[in-house]
């Protein structure tokens, strides 16, 4: 029997439609029960391509014992963190308060009536392991508990959100200079696995932020251990069972060290991230390796995650309810098909050593095809296409089709950056960019979300705003099109406007306030998104927007001096103003120079202050059209008047 979740669009909540649980979506009708009847909330956040909330959904969602006492004594309340970002941000940072480290998904959140948090929990077990509690042994303490010490719960739930929400703030502050570029530097080789490339132990993510932000350092100081450290990290992430060699695109993040075992969902912002940087890197180094992932990615993205010229949010890890079984082979299948298709058993020895295709296997008696070994060209591009007819065999995870606002951005920036490479990604680019705008910008209103046909209803955060407005602007680089460039201002006016109140930016300004952060995480931080694109804006357009810049960085700027690795995104902020500004001139004979003080180049600096060891841009412009360059450099001369 369907539950009151029958008739979301979400794919998540779906998911959990049939469950024997009386899931309520987040809403009034949910919060009002709570408080008539006086029961304590439980919210279960996740989304649908998560495998460890398929875990707990089976486990426990499905068991109509643990169902019984959710019911009974609690309300329940399912939340899809791609739908409602800010309900997940403001429960994550409860998370990361509650246990002093971070979260994670399933999220799991005990809460009174009136919304005081008292537990904080990510996945629950059906039956005690990993050092925690079954989940019906937790649910029959909290239901003790609550019977016996409802006001004590109370009053602990309001001292942790007087905690998260203090009503007066100290901002430690101190001079950004010049040294914040080795800083950064040197904690990314302190982090570097030298071994394997990224940085830290497992898990890894793929981290992109960080990769870009080393991209422009490298530019600008030419230090080649630099560039040593992102290709390294590069190859071996496109060499791992974190990059799909089959079908192109990159999974979540690795299990482990060496990115050959993967969370084999596919997120939208992940792979256009990672396309966006394996372009930049293949522009700066012009190696045909890095152009080819980019652009096999990009492949993936349009074949398997698009339609209409929009792309869906994510693949799911599993199939049938089986973590990777659409991405893994069985050895004796292999052999068989490859034996079929005319290779030699010498040839077929060769390319499993080198696909690392064994009896044993690499991932739960099956293999995950990653480059163990060098491979001829002919010989590998001919063994991806045997690998592909097995896949056809198999069916391919679920997709959730709906269409997220930054996510869509992200992507279309990068089919920008990648018409650079290739022309043809221009065009693809701008109908994907229109169909966008189309679909959730409706009379001046911008949306966060959509699936299919309905109407957009959960309004746009300021990471929509963020990354369509850094969007628009590549899309004006690339095209000379006016039009992307003023709707870019008046979405990032906009923003001020919604989300940067007593001089903060806030993530949400809703029911859950919630204050945007520094940290890139599994992607760029709002904020640093938005400041970014202010900076170009701020010579692009009459507006000056260097007061907000300038206060934003001033208020982060203890933590950025001091660990800059955490937020590269807002490094790149700090270090282009620091650099870019002091070097703009009205100089039509060095096009190069104007590039750079527009910053239209990601920061990619000119400096003649030769004693500090940089080194000036050599970069020719990345500009498709001589139009655009013109039109920027009568801006800048108009600007700087």
């Amino acid at each position: 029997m369907a539950n009151r979740l029958k008739d979301e669009s979400s794919a998540y909540l779906q998911q959990h439609s049939n469950n024997p649980i009386d899931w309520y979506p987040w809403g009034n009708e949910a919060l009002t029960k709570a408080k008539k009847e006086n029961k304590p909330l439980f919210v279960s956040i996740g989304y649908s391509s998560c495998h460890w909330c398929h875990v707990m959904a089976h486990e426990s969602f499905e068991d109509k014992k643990i169902a019984t006492l959710l019911n009974e004594n609690f309300v329940a309340i399912k939340v899809d963190k791609e739908e409602r970002p800010d309900i997940d941000k403001y429960f994550q940072d409860i998370y990361a308060l509650m246990n002093g480290r971070s979260g994670g998904w399933p999220t799991s959140i005990f809460l009174t009536p009136n919304l005081k948090p008292f537990y904080a929990g990510t996945y629950i077990p059906k039956t005690p392991k990993y050092g925690m509690m079954a989940f019906e042994e937790l649910l029959q303490a909290i239901i003790k508990k609550y019977k016996k010490d409802s006001e004590l719960l109370e009053q602990k739930g309001k001292e942790v959100l007087n905690f998260l929400n203090p009503k007066k703030e100290n901002i430690e502050a101190t001079k950004i200079d010049k040294t914040l570029i080795s800083r950064f530097s040197d904690q990314a080789k302190h982090l570097y696995d030298e071994e394997f490339g990224g940085f830290g132990n497992e898990p890894k993510f793929p981290q992109t932020s960080i990769y870009m932000t080393l991209l422009e350092i490298y530019k600008l100081r030419k230090d080649k251990e630099i560039l040593n450290l992102i290709t390294h990290s590069l190859r071996s992430m496109a060499n791992g069972g974190l990059h799909d060699l089959i079908d192109g695109g990159f999974c979540r993040y690795s299990t482990t060290r060496d990115w050959l075992i993967p969370h084999f969902e596919k997120m939208t912002y992940d792979n256009a991230l990672l396309i966006r940087l394996y372009s930049e890197v293949y522009l700066t180094v012009n190696d045909n390796f890095f152009k080819e992932i980019a652009l096999k990615s990009i492949d993936f993205m349009l074949q398997y995650m698009s339609k209409d010229h929009l792309f869906f949010s994510a693949s799911d890890a599993d199939t049938d309810g089986i973590e990777g079984a659409y991405f893994t082979y069985d050895y004796g299948e292999c052999f068989q098909v490859f034996t079929k298709e005319g290779f030699t058993l010498g040839q077929i020895e060769e390319i499993f050593n080198a696909l690392d295709i064994t009896r044993d296997g690499n991932f739960e008696g099956k293999s995950i095809i990653n480059i163990k070994k060098n491979l001829d060209v002919k010989m590998l591009q001919k063994a991806l296409k045997v690998l592909r007819l097995i896949r056809k065999q198999k069916r391919y995870p679920f997709i959730d089709i709906k269409i997220i606002t930054s996510w869509n951005a992200m992507m279309i920036e990068s089919l920008f950056v990648a018409s650079l490479i290739d022309e043809k990604y221009s065009d693809i680019a701008q109908k994907s960019l229109d169909a966008l705008l189309k679909k959730l910008y409706k009379k001046e209103k911008l949306y966060h979300t959509v699936v299919d046909e309905n109407q957009p209803h959960i309004e746009a955060f300021l990471e929509d705003y963020a990354h369509l407005a850094s969007a628009l602007i590549k899309a004006y680089e690339i095209t000379a099109i006016d039009n992307y460039l003023a709707l870019a201002i008046k979405l990032s006016n906009q923003a001020i406007k919604e989300f940067y109140t007593d001089k903060q930016w806030h993530f949400s300004n809703g029911a859950f306030k919630t204050k945007d952060e520094r940290y890139d995480t599994s992607y760029p931080s709002a904020s640093a998104t938005m400041l970014f694109a202010l900076l170009k804006l701020d010579l692009l357009c009459p507006y000056d927007y260097g007061s907000i810049i300038d206060f934003s960085l001033r208020c982060n700027s203890y933590d950025l001096m001091r660990q800059p690795i955490s937020s590269p995104l807002l490094t790149q902020v700090a270090i282009t103003q620091l650099f870019g500004m002091s070097v703009i001139k009205s100089n039509k004979e060095n096009i190069t120079q104007h590039m750079t003080a527009l910053h239209l180049l990601p920061f990619t600096i000119v400096t003649s202050d030769a004693q500090e060891g940089y080194s000036a841009c050599d970069r020719q412009s990345c500009f498709a059209h001589e139009a655009t360059l013109e039109k920027i450099i009568g801006q800048i001369n108009k600007k700087l008047l």
